[in-house]
């Protein structure tokens, strides 16, 4: 007999914390200790006087387990807010990526063309090479990539997803 494992799902946490030394590490030492996976953590002061940042994670995992992590992200002292985005709806997701791409002939003129339809731009260029800049959704970043591997793709560096609520009110 097999017990059925509840469906993992992908959630974006927006979790607002004093901008203090160590609480990065707190944050995702407590993902270590309990074998959770980051799939994308962003940082950044949020603030004029830079004493609260904003930390976006990205995880996987079943409900229950999801609900677990919010629950002790919560706990933790220089945590001022935890918010999942998923659950809460609608939301925007932006992803920035820095492709290197060399080649020449065909694959230069091939990877030019795809760069256009992605909306990429050349941030770099040489006789040999191209460094492409390209913001979306991670999925079009995923296949951005994919397809540059098709024409010479040299590196790729991300940025990891950043996320915010629609609408008017702060979340």
């Amino acid at each position: 007999m097999h017990i059925l494992e509840e469906a993992k799902e992908r959630h974006t946490l927006s979790v607002v914390v004093d901008n203090e030394p160590g609480i990065l590490a707190r944050i995702a030492g407590l993902f270590t200790a309990r074998g959770y996976n980051i799939e994308s953590l962003t940082v950044a002061d949020v603030t004029e006087d830079e004493s609260v940042s904003r930390i976006t994670i990205v995880t996987s995992g079943a409900p229950a387990t999801i609900e677990q992590i919010i629950a002790q992200l919560d706990r933790l002292v220089p945590v001022h807010k935890v918010t999942d985005l998923t659950e809460l709806g609608p939301h925007v997701e932006r992803e920035l990526a820095l492709v290197k791409v060399a080649g020449t002939g065909d694959h230069r003129i091939e990877a030019l063309r795809l760069a256009d339809v992605y909306r990429a731009r050349v941030v770099d260029a040489t006789t040999a090479s191209f460094v492409f800049e390209v913001t979306g959704g991670p999925d079009k970043i995923d296949t951005f990539v994919t397809l540059m591997r098709e024409v010479g793709l040299v590196e790729v560096a991300r940025t990891g997803v950043v996320a915010i609520a629609r609408g008017r009110e702060a979340v």
